[in-house]
């Protein structure tokens, strides 16, 4: 009989961090993918790439041998290492590599290294024949934590190859960064200059107590209350806010606000202001009012609602703050316009 127990991967306070200027490029919803293992006996690369933290069922077993969230390959008995590849779904670049081997305890890989490449198509799903460059070099890790690095300018890349000395298991892998988008190449039509799959990014947030930023510029629809943005209930003076960098600088015309799955816990109200700020300064604080201009002024929102505005246009912006009124959930911002 299979206990239903599980226990969850604690969160790390030096990655909540990391999101304040990166977003991570290996989750699945931007496309991301595993295409290649040479051995994954235990468990799957996919499982390394979920969102959220790994689960640990201490009874749960398979036709394998014990459970475990996320990849894991047999013990090796012949000389030579394990390595995956993995497919970005949108080109980028990674500053920060999270490998992650929480409940890995006795089998987690004591070496690893990275590598990239910047290829549209791999001829080979291993990667053999493409030319791969350094992210990281081979490092020792521990088990059962976070192992966090900060990578080589490798340039832009489309695939990520992690090697495991000699084997072992690892949990999940972030790979934080920044999307690259070839402008020049982007159709001369209105866009969703905030969108994750277009370079934009939070920077800054008063709080994040139940969802990161970040999902508010995910693809798709949300799929619960966890994949938005909900701050805890604020008990003082004061609104909770964040501030979005987005892709690229242009002209903004239209926003979407969604509340979806925010039924008794939406913001009564919001607004967004923009800015021309360039290079993204100190906006802990949420930066000098004086810097932002309105692009909608303080509107109601509805419960579990999609909301669609016309923005006061007052010029190109690089910059988006989002205030909500006073504290709650939004699932999805959509900030379109054209690029300047």
């Amino acid at each position: 009989m299979v206990s239903d127990a599980w226990i969850e991967a604690q969160p790390y306070a030096g990655v909540g961090a990391l999101q304040r200027q990166w977003i991570d490029l290996a989750q699945p919803r931007l496309g991301t993918e595993a295409i290649y293992a040479t051995d994954a006996f235990f468990a799957s690369c996919e499982r390394m790439l979920q969102p959220g933290p790994p689960r640990f069922y201490p009874d749960l077993y398979d036709d394998h041998g014990k459970w475990m969230d996320g990849w894991e390959s047999r013990r090796k008995r012949e000389p030579g290492h394990d390595w995956c590849v993995i497919q970005l779904g949108r080109r980028g670049r990674i500053r920060i590599l999270d490998i992650d081997t929480s409940f890995f305890t006795g089998n987690f890989p004591p070496e690893a290294m990275a590598e990239v490449c910047d290829s549209l198509a791999l001829a080979n799903p291993s990667g053999e024949g493409a030319t791969w460059l350094p992210l990281i070099p081979r490092s020792q890790l521990a088990g059962d934590s976070h192992n966090v690095f900060e990578c080589l300018d490798a340039g832009p890349a489309t695939h990520v190859r992690l090697h495991i000395f000699p084997d072992g298991g690892i949990a999940r892998l972030r790979a934080y960064g920044e999307v690259e988008v070839d402008w020049r190449s982007m159709p001369d039509e209105e866009i969703d200059l905030a969108a994750a799959v277009n370079g934009g990014r939070p920077v800054a947030w008063s709080d994040a107590h139940y969802g990161s930023p970040a999902n508010l510029l995910a693809p798709g629809e949300s799929a619960n209350m966890g994949d938005g943005w909900e701050t805890a209930r604020r008990r003082g003076p004061g609104n909770d806010w964040s501030i979005i960098r987005l892709g690229h600088a242009g002209t903004l015309r239209r926003a979407i606000i969604g509340t979806r799955h925010y039924k008794g816990n939406f913001p009564e109200r919001c607004s967004l202001k923009g800015a021309l700020l360039g290079a993204t300064p100190d906006l802990g604080d949420g930066g000098d009012p004086g810097l932002w201009q309105e692009l909608l002024p303080e509107t109601g929102l509805r419960p579990d609602s999609e909301h669609e505005h016309v923005l006061v246009s007052g010029g190109p912006v690089d910059h988006v703050r989002l205030d909500i009124y006073p504290d709650g959930g939004i699932s999805r911002l959509r900030l379109y316009g054209g690029i300047s």
